[in-house]
């Protein structure tokens, strides 16, 4: 795995420790607003316990001059009261009354017509010396005369408090971030360990060592899923060279034949004095190494093509038995040559949605390799089904079971009577398995009988 800003352990860690800065920041900076809120809110509770408690100890004198009872000095709360700000108004708005505290500043201009009014009028302002009070006010009746007490404590504590618990969290936060950075990246860590072992076991694995896998720890995660795709695409992998491998080989031995055959005649007419004919004779015998050379290649090719997916299928509704009936009407004069006999049934006219080229080729394979494996003066029988099956049975020695699977592999061949001499290179039943597959369909063969089942193609509207 590689190392610095851009490696995805890194990237992991540094997400997460931005995503834990964020999250801090976010819960303290909502936790200081809570906290002052309720600070604030239980503030404000107090002062209008204390309003209620001051109402009490002031009095008018007989010159009418409001004051506190002094002897209020003597209860205990006394303490608590000298620390509020006390101002008291008029109706008129001048001022009656101002504790020592308060001094020569204010807590507000002329009372609001609804200020105090039926309860109590609660919220912050700020004194002429910037300090943020949270006041209560509240219209009180003294010896007979409406008087507006305003009393109000000091936001200085509560800011102080708040302060303090940022300050708190600032000391704590380059430590929980490390603390997080160090948990970050263990956790990167241990999260892309098996990715890295995936990774340099896929390092190790070329074109020469298909046959290993991915280790897999089986814990039914993401991991385990990615391994598991990996070694799907490692054996997929490894059958395809297998086969490129397989094909490859058989190929050259086939074409090395025909080859040898074609050297081996022109060697011999070179080191011979023969006739006109004799030459004719030769050069006729190339003609056929050559003939048979070309099939080769021809099948060679189609089957490259199929497999590079070059083929593209142009499907259309077509009648299976119109279509087999002149397959059959095509290869009747080979059967002629060893005057054997095609036999057809059909139940009438069956639909399906195919690409009649491609699986014509299908169906002519099939019935060439009757024909081709059947004795001389046998009857060979095809019959198209109700369900879009062609059932092509020959006359031959047949399949035996335990080749009945492979028979449709390229270039394998059965040792009885089913050899190059016959004309065959084991291409044509790999190419039609290949061209009945492309269509949809499945072929397969029990004994002497080849079936091939197609799908049906849907109803038309109306019928």
């Amino acid at each position: 795995m590689k190392s610095g800003v851009k490696s995805i352990g890194a990237r992991i860690a540094v997400s997460y420790v931005a995503v834990l800065i964020t999250a801090m920041i976010v819960f303290m900076a909502g936790t200081a607003v809570v906290l002052y809120l309720q600070m604030r809110s239980q503030l404000g509770h107090y002062a209008i316990q204390d309003i209620e408690t001051v109402e009490g100890l002031m009095s008018f004198t007989p010159e009418g001059e409001l004051k506190v009872n002094e002897d209020y000095h003597n209860h205990p709360e006394s303490k608590l009261v000298l620390e509020r700000f006390l101002e008291a108004r008029a109706a008129d708005g001048h001022v009656l009354y101002r504790n020592d505290r308060l001094g020569k500043r204010s807590l507000g201009g002329a009372p609001a017509p609804d200020e105090g009014v039926g309860g109590y009028s609660e919220h912050s302002a700020e004194l002429e010396d910037g300090t943020r009070v949270r006041m209560v006010s509240r219209r009180h009746t003294i010896n007979g005369q409406p008087v507006l007490l305003r009393l109000a404590y000091s936001e200085g504590p509560i800011r102080t408090s708040v302060d303090e618990l940022l300050g708190a969290a600032a000391l704590m936060f380059p430590v929980m971030i490390a603390a997080a950075a160090f948990a970050g990246f263990r956790m990167s860590r241990q999260v892309l360990e098996p990715v890295q072992k995936i990774t340099v076991q896929a390092e190790r694995i070329t074109s020469r060592n298909l046959h290993e896998r991915i280790p897999v720890n089986h814990t039914g995660d993401e991991l385990d899923h990615l391994a598991e795709v990996f070694n799907h695409t490692l054996g997929r992998l490894e059958q395809s060279f297998q086969q490129l491998r397989q094909f490859t080989a058989d190929a050259s031995h086939e074409l090395r034949t025909p080859l040898a055959a074609i050297r081996s005649i022109g060697e011999v007419g070179l080191h011979r004095n023969g006739s006109r004919d004799d030459y004719r004779e030769l050069v006729g015998s190339m003609l056929e190494e050559v003939n048979r050379l070309t099939s080769l290649v021809d099948d060679l090719l189609m089957i490259s093509r199929a497999d590079s997916g070059a083929i593209r299928l142009k499907y259309t509704t077509i009648d299976l038995s119109t279509l087999a009936r002149d397959t059959i009407t095509l290869l009747e004069p080979l059967a002629d040559e060893k005057e054997q006999e095609l036999l057809f049934t059909t139940p009438g006219e069956v639909l399906i949605a195919a690409d009649p080229t491609i699986l014509r080729q299908a169906i002519i394979n099939v019935l060439h390799n009757a024909i081709k494996y059947s004795p001389p003066r046998s009857v060979i029988r095809t019959e198209v089904g109700p369900d879009a099956t062609v059932t092509i049975e020959d006359a031959g020695p047949g399949i035996p079971p335990e080749h009945a699977t492979r028979i449709f592999d390229r270039f394998y061949r059965l040792d009885h009577g089913r050899s190059r001499d016959a004309g065959g290179f084991g291409l044509g039943l790999s190419i039609a398995k290949w061209a009945v597959e492309a269509n949809g369909g499945a072929i397969g063969v029990a004994g002497n009988t080849f079936r091939i089942s197609l799908p049906q193609a849907p109803p038309s509207p109306g019928v």
